[in-house]
């Protein structure tokens, strides 16, 4: 079963983009949401995110992500507006507890921002392979091999777990456990014992990997060794323009009226 992260193959225009300018596109549509503050514009970009995502047949992929971060967004946002007693109040709750308008605002940026940042970032593992990834890293950035091995062998560890994790319950259900309660805690009491072999069986795994590489050669490694290349394509100069687009709408709060008004002010000279 493919897990939310891992790569789903494809022949889209970005699933053959270069991975550069993949991680170029992700790092724009995280960044300008945290360059501008107004929710519409988040909400824009996490609609752009949605059909860039559906342009590489993702975009089910990314409703199941979005639905399960839906649970942990609402407490987010709750936490959030009863902390902030600051602004306009618009609501009082007993235990002196407030709801303000500028504490709403801000738990509604705050959480917008959270799936902003996610989605992009789940579209990036969906259409670009790890071992793509750690390519670039250590060919562009000079970063070292080893470094970018271990990211890309923590990312592809992440589903092994979970499905070895989903495996020792099963076994366990087999042998007359209940985990289908609703109490936490209880809960909480039966997965504990479980975390032992699921443990034992990630070292034994982990140890395998690391005695596999070691017989590639892995520490003999130096940078600029991979055989791939990446040219760039006539779509990718698109996501450029569409990354240097979403910084600069990012940064439209910052230069964008005052520039506009000196850009008034000499056609009214002219």
């Amino acid at each position: 079963m493919t897990g939310l992260l891992d790569y789903a193959a494809g022949q889209s225009a970005l699933h053959r983009a270069n991975p550069l300018v993949k991680m170029l596109l992700t790092f724009s549509l995280c960044a300008a949401c945290f360059l501008n503050a107004n929710p519409f514009f988040i909400l824009g970009v996490i609609g752009l995110t949605y059909l860039l995502g559906a342009a590489a047949s993702a975009a089910l992929r990314l409703l199941r992500i979005t639905r399960s971060m839906l649970k942990l967004a609402a407490l987010l946002f709750l936490a959030q507006v009863l902390v902030i007693r600051s602004g306009a109040p618009l609501l009082r709750l007993p235990l002196g507890l407030l709801i303000t308008r500028e504490g709403v605002l801000f738990s509604l940026v705050f959480v917008l921002r959270f799936l902003a940042v996610a989605l992009p970032l789940a579209l990036l593992f969906s259409v670009t392979r790890m071992s793509d990834l750690s390519n670039v890293l250590n060919r562009c950035f000079r970063i070292p091999f080893k470094y970018t091995f271990s990211l890309s062998t923590a990312m592809r560890f992440v589903p092994v777990f979970a499905a070895e994790m989903t495996a020792i319950m099963e076994a366990q259900v087999s042998r007359g456990v209940d985990f289908d309660t609703k109490n936490f805690f209880r809960k909480l009491r039966l997965i504990l014992p479980l975390c032992a072999p699921l443990l034992i069986s990630s070292v034994r795994k982990i140890e395998g990997a690391a005695i596999s590489a070691e017989m590639r050669g892995f520490s003999l490694r130096k940078p600029g060794a991979g055989c791939k290349k990446y040219p760039l394509r006539p779509a990718d100069a698109l996501f450029i323009l569409l990354s240097a687009a979403l910084i600069a709408g990012g940064l439209w709060r910052w230069w964008g009226p005052g520039l506009l008004t000196k850009v008034l002010a000499c056609l009214s000279a002219a």
